[in-house]
C-alpha cells in the first residue's frame, strides 16, 4: 500500500507543476479525492492557508491534519478508514488565522441540499453504446445540419405528486419520448452542476464536477445522455466559467485570500448577479475551469457547451459599479478574452466535433469563427439582437407595426456576421417580461395567431433554433423555477393544437432542406419583399443546393386577410403551399390549403415572374416550387 501511495505522489508532483503553469487540463486527477488501496487520498489547493484538515464522517469531523506542499500549495493526506458514500469537508485555517469549513472545489457528487459536503462517489464503468452517433457526428458538418434546440430546466419540467422533481431515471423514461415525439434535434439544459440555491437556476454554481445530487447521480444522467444519443438527440449543457456562488463555505477566498477570484475587490466582485468572478488570468484557475468542462464532455459524452455570460468575461465595464481601464486603457478584460480563445482552442483540439456555444449580448467582439481572425473561437453565439427585436415587433399593436417594420427585417443585414442561433430562451420568460405566449398583441385566438406566426418565423429566418420548454404549446403563465411546468394547459384543445402545430413545423424544418443546407453561406436566403410596410407582409426565399430546391415564405403580421396577395417568384411554373398556419388542426380556421399557384409573366420588383395567393390574418405560409422551368425566368 505505501508503494502504491508513492507513486501516486510521484505522478502527482508532475502534475501539479502543470496545474501551477495553467495547462493541466485533467486536474480533477489530482486534486478532490481518490481511492488508492483501501482508502482515500484527499488533496486540495489552498496556497496561503495557515492550516488544513480533513474532517468528515470517517472520522467523527474531528479532523485530520493535511501536509503542505509548499512548491504547488497543495495539502494532502491518506485516510484510510474513508469509504464510498461518506461525506467530508476541509477546515481550512485562512492566512489571517480565521478557520473556515469549505467545500471540495473538485469534488464529483455533494449531499443534498442544503448541506453542501463533498460525498465520496466511485463512477460505475460504463460501456457506451452511443459510437454510431458519435461517429456520424464526426463525418457532418454542423453548420449544414439542423439544429433545433429544447431549452430545459431539468427540475421544472416535471415533478412528481409530491414535488420531488424528477430525477434523470426518470426524465429518461418521459422526456425522451417527448422531444422524439416533439420532433426536437438537441436538447440544452440550464446548469446541472452543484449550486444550493435553486433560484440561481444553477447560474452560481459550487461544484464545477459534480452534476447537483438533486438531479440524481452522474450514471443516472450518463444514460440519459446515451438514450438520447440512441434516439438522434444531441445534449449541450450550460456552464458559468465566469463567476460563481459568493458562500463563505464554498470557492471565495478560499485560502483567506484572492484564490480563485482576482485581487481587486472592484473586479472580482460581480455586482449584478451578487456572485464572485473568477480571476480568468491566473493559471491554476484556467486549469480549473478548463478541466471542468473537459470533464463534462468527456465523462457525458455531452455534444455541446453554452458557456454563460461572456460579455461579463470580455468587458471589464459589464458590470454595475466602479471598473478601471485595462493597462491600453480599453474596457477589455484582456485575461478573458484569452481565457476563452485558450478554452476553445483546448476543446477543439481534443473534441473536434464538441460544439462551443456563447451567450454574448454585444456586437464589437468577433465571437465564432476561427481564433487565428481574432475571434473568440466558438462555432455559435446566441443571436440576442434578433430576439429583442422580434418580441419587441410582436408585443406591438399591428397599426404600429408598419412604422416598426425594420425590426423584423434588420436581422438579415447582419445575419452572416456571425455563425447564429435563434434564441427564444428562458431569459424572456420571467421576472414580470410575461410568457411568449403572454407577450402577444391581442386576444386569446390573435395570441395563438401570432405565436404561431413567430415560430414560423423562428424556424424560416438563418440561423440554428432555441425554444424554452412549455411554449411549445404556449403556456400563458410565466415559468417558476420551483414548479412544473403547466402540464394542465393541454387539456384545452388551443394549447393542444399549439403544441401539434410546434411538433409539426419542427418536423418540417427537418425534412426541408433549403432551410439549412447553406445556412453558412449568404446564399440561403433571398429578400423579395421587406419594403411591404403599408400591408406588414414579409416575403423571402430560403435556398438549398439544388436550383428547384427553395422555399416561398410570406408573413402576415396584421389581422387582416390578404387576398390576391402578390409574390415575385424566380421561375415560371406553379407553386404549392406546403405551411400554413391557420389550418383548422394547428387551432385556425382554414379547412383546407390555398390552391396551387400559376404564375404569370408580370415584373415584380427584381422578378420577371409573380403569383397570386391568400395570406391569412396574423399568418404564415409557405410555398414550394412544384412544376418550374428553370431555364427561364
Amino acid at each position: 500500500m505505501k508503494k502504491n501511495i508513492q507513486n501516486v505522489i510521484e505522478i502527482s508532483n508532475e502534475a501539479s507543476k502543470i496545474f501551477l503553469s495553467g495547462e493541466n487540463f485533467y486536474v480533477q486527477q489530482l486534486l478532490g479525492a481518490h481511492r488508492i488501496a483501501e482508502g482515500y487520498i484527499f488533496r486540495v489547493w489552498a496556497p496561503n492557508a495557515q492550516k488544513v484538515s480533513l474532517v468528515g464522517d470517517f472520522n467523527d469531523w474531528q479532523g485530520i491534519p493535511m501536509e503542505k506542499d509548499e512548491t504547488s500549495g497543495i495539502w494532502e493526506v491518506y485516510c484510510e478508514h474513508a469509504k464510498e458514500k461518506d461525506l467530508y469537508k476541509f477546515k481550512v485555517q485562512q492566512a489571517d488565522g480565521r478557520e473556515v469549513y469549505k467545500i471540495d472545489p473538485f469534488a464529483i457528487r455533494f449531499e443534498k441540499r442544503p448541506g453542501v459536503a463533498a460525498e465520496l462517489y466511485e463512477f460505475p464503468a460504463k460501456k457506451w453504446k452511443d459510437g454510431l452517433w458519435i461517429g456520424r457526428n464526426k463525418r457532418s458538418n454542423k453548420f449544414k445540419r439542423p439544429m433545433n434546440i429544447y431549452e430545459v430546466h431539468a427540475s421544472s419540467w416535471k415533478e412528481h405528486e409530491n414535488g420531488e422533481p424528477y430525477s434523470f431515471s426518470d426524465l429518461k423514461a418521459e422526456l425522451i419520448p417527448y422531444l422524439v415525439e416533439m420532433n426536437y434535434t438537441h436538447i440544452e439544459f440550464m446548469p446541472l452542476m452543484e449550486h444550493p440555491l435553486g433560484r440561481s437556476w444553477g447560474y452560481q454554481l459550487i461544484g464545477y464536477f459534480a452534476l447537483s445530487s438533486y438531479y440524481g447521480t452522474p450514471a443516472e444522467f450518463q444514460d440519459f445522455v446515451e438514450a438520447c444519443h440512441l434516439n438522434n438527440i444531441g445534449v449541450f449543457v450550460d456552464w458559468v466559467p465566469g463567476h460563481y456562488c459568493i458562500n463563505d463555505d464554498t470557492l471565495p477566498y478560499y485560502d483567506g485570500t484572492p484564490q480563485f477570484e482576482y485581487s481587486d475587490p472592484d473586479r472580482a466582485k460581480n455586482n449584478r448577479w451578487g456572485s464572485i468572478n473568477f480571476d480568468l488570468g491566473k493559471p491554476q484557475v484556467q486549469s480549473f475551469l478548463i478541466s471542468s468542462a473537459m470533464f463534462w464532455i468527456e465523462m457525458f459524452h455531452i455534444d455541446g457547451i453554452r458557456v454563460d455570460a461572456v460579455s461579463n468575461m470580455i468587458y471589464r465595464d459589464y458590470d454595475e459599479g466602479p471598473w478601471t481601464p485595462n493597462h491600453e486603457g480599453g474596457n477589455r478584460n484582456l485575461e478573458g478574452f484569452y481565457f476563452l480563445q485558450k478554452l476553445n482552442a483546448v476543446i477543439k483540439l481534443a473534441h473536434p466535433n464538441v460544439l462551443m456555444i456563447a451567450e454574448e449580448s454585444s456586437s464589437e467582439t468577433p465571437v465564432t469563427g476561427l481564433i487565428e481572425n481574432g475571434s473568440l473561437g466558438f462555432d455559435f453565439k446566441w443571436n440576442m439582437g434578433w430576439m429583442n427585436d422580434i418580441l419587441r415587433f410582436y408585443e406591438m399593436d399591428p397599426v404600429l407595426r408598419k412604422d416598426h417594420f425594420t425590426l423584423l427585417t434588420f436581422s438579415f443585414m447582419y445575419m452572416m456576421r456571425e455563425n447564429f442561433i435563434l434564441p427564444l430562451s428562458h431569459d424572456e420568460v420571467v421576472h414580470g417580461k410575461k410568457s411568449l405566449m403572454h407577450k402577444m398583441w391581442g386576444d386569446r385566438y390573435k395570441q395563438f395567431a401570432q405565436l404561431r406566426n413567430l415560430y414560423t418565423y423562428l424556424i424560416t429566418h438563418p440561423g440554428k433554433k432555441l425554444l424554452f420548454m412549455g411554449s411549445e404549446w404556449g403556456q400563458f403563465l410565466e415559468w417558476k423555477f420551483d414548479e412544473e411546468l403547466e402540464w394542465g394547459d393541454l387539456n384545452d384543445s388551443l394549447n393542444h393544437s399549439m403544441q401539434k402545430f410546434t411538433s409539426e413545423l419542427n418536423y418540417f424544418y427537418k425534412e426541408q432542406t433549403a432551410l439549412w443546407e447553406l445556412e453558412d453561406s449568404a446564399e440561403t436566403v433571398e429578400i423579395i419583399d421587406a419594403d411591404n410596410t403599408s400591408e406588414s407582409v414579409l416575403t423571402f426565399m430560403r435556398k438549398g443546393k439544388r436550383k428547384k430546391d427553395f422555399l416561398i415564405v410570406a408573413l402576415n403580421m396584421t389581422p387582416v386577410e390578404r387576398r390576391e396577395f402578390t409574390i415575385g417568384v424566380p421561375y415560371p411554373g406553379t407553386y404549392k403551399e406546403v405551411w400554413n398556419t391557420e389550418m383548422q388542426e394547428f387551432g385556425g380556421t382554414w379547412t383546407q390549403h390555398n390552391d396551387i399557384c400559376q404564375s404569370e409573366s408580370i415584373q415584380f420588383k427584381e422578378y420577371d415572374q409573380l403569383i397570386r395567393t391568400t395570406v391569412p390574418a396574423l399568418g404564415a405560409i409557405i410555398l414550394k416550387p412544384e412544376s418550374i422551368n428553370i431555364r427561364k425566368k
